[in-house]
């Protein structure tokens, strides 16, 4: 399967099993399948939900931080792709 790059890590949030993901190329919906790639991090899983701001969206472009449910820890400056 190919992948694209679309972002990076900047800050992981424990509790309630947060990435918060700046995408510096391209853009992600609800429904994509994502690939969080790192030094110990590796991982396939689907976007269920995303946000901006604590306000619910489906989609989000190049330029936007958004958070998404994690189902594994990620560490900042991993590398987020999209799935194709």
């Amino acid at each position: 399967m190919e992948e694209q790059k679309v972002g990076i890590v900047i800050k992981y949030f424990a509790k309630p099993s947060v990435a918060a993901i700046e995408l510096t190329e391209g853009s992600l919906k609800v429904g994509d399948t994502i690939h969080v790639h790192g030094h110990s991090t590796d991982f396939q899983q689907q976007v269920d939900s995303m946000q901006i701001e604590h306000a619910s969206v489906t989609a989000a472009d190049k330029g936007a931080s958004i958070g998404i449910k994690v189902k594994e820890r990620v560490h900042e400056h991993d590398i987020v792709y999209i799935v194709k």
